[in-house]
């Protein structure tokens, strides 16, 4: 990933709501950032919803309650917003980000890979295309149709497209200089963005995924979770099918935004190949807490 991520590189993560239970240890990214990523910066967008991020105000003091005073955060909506170009878009012709995402030369989605409530499952394509939408414009264009009164009216295969189209504008600007990395650990079925109120994690970890393919990240990290035995993985599928989250990884396939055939690599045995179920081989019951709590 060294010749892709090049010069001001985006780290895009979810810092999480006030003391949320779930998102990925911050001792992992300080440790990432000092010895990888030196000088780079954490990037975020306000929410649509209101509440302790809806404002940048309110989303720098939730990022110093949460402890991400270890780099910069960008909050890249905070002074602005500006579009982006879906090409062949069938809801959009462009997307709304925040203005400071222009100021980058690379991306690196590091994701907290779970469930959630309305997409099913948050990988890298909901991080990238919720996470880099503006709070006000973005978001709205993803969640809303016009003139609607719930704010949330959008859901199923629509808003899976929706999140998926606005991914396409992120990842066509920064063209091939985008890396994905999703960390299946602590995968309740609730978004990072419900913080304290996220439903208890049951489904057991499983480690980490890496890949410059975007599809191929988020397909393979769903295919793990599907080789796990059905009382450790029961509550998570009942998620990503129950919102049609699936959809994401087909219009990704229709979108030409990456490859649903993958290479699983492992990297902690001399690189072998093996499939999702030797990857997942031993796990089973339900998830027991390890050493790194946020």
């Amino acid at each position: 990933m060294k010749e892709v991520l090049t010069g001001k590189i985006a780290i895009k993560l979810h810092t999480g709501e006030p003391y949320g239970p779930n998102i990925i240890p911050r001792p992992w990214v300080k440790e990432l950032i000092a010895k990888r990523l030196q000088g780079q910066s954490i990037v975020e967008t306000n929410t649509y919803y209101e509440g302790e991020r809806y404002t940048t105000e309110q989303h720098r003091n939730t990022l110093k309650v949460n402890g991400w005073d270890f780099a910069p955060v960008d909050i890249m909506d905070e002074e602005g917003m500006t579009k982006l170009p879906v090409p062949k878009g069938k809801w959009f012709d462009a997307m709304s980000v925040g203005t400071h995402l222009l100021t980058y030369d690379s991306l690196l989605a590091l994701t907290h890979f779970k469930g959630h409530v309305q997409g099913g499952f948050g990988g890298s394509n909901k991080n990238i295309g919720i996470g880099c939408a503006d709070g006000r414009i973005g978001k709205k264009m993803i969640h809303t149709t016009p003139n609607q009164p719930d704010m949330w009216d959008i859901a199923k295969e629509e808003l899976m497209e929706r999140i998926t189209e606005s991914t396409l504008a992120t990842i066509t600007h920064f063209g091939n200089r985008v890396a994905y990395l999703n960390v299946l650990r602590k995968m309740s079925v609730s978004c990072d963005c419900e913080g304290t109120a996220a439903e208890a994690v049951v489904t057991p970890d499983i480690g980490m995924v890496a890949s410059v393919d975007l599809l191929a990240v988020d397909q393979a990290s769903v295919d793990l979770v599907y080789a796990l035995p059905e009382e450790s993985k029961h509550a998570l599928v009942e998620r990503m099918e129950s919102r049609h989250g699936l959809r994401q990884l087909s219009y990704m396939k229709e979108m030409n935004m990456g490859h649903d055939r993958y290479r699983l690599i492992d990297i902690d045995h001399d690189d072998a190949v093996i499939t999702a179920q030797e990857a997942v081989a031993g796990i089973k019951g339900t998830w027991v807490p390890d050493a790194f709590q946020v």
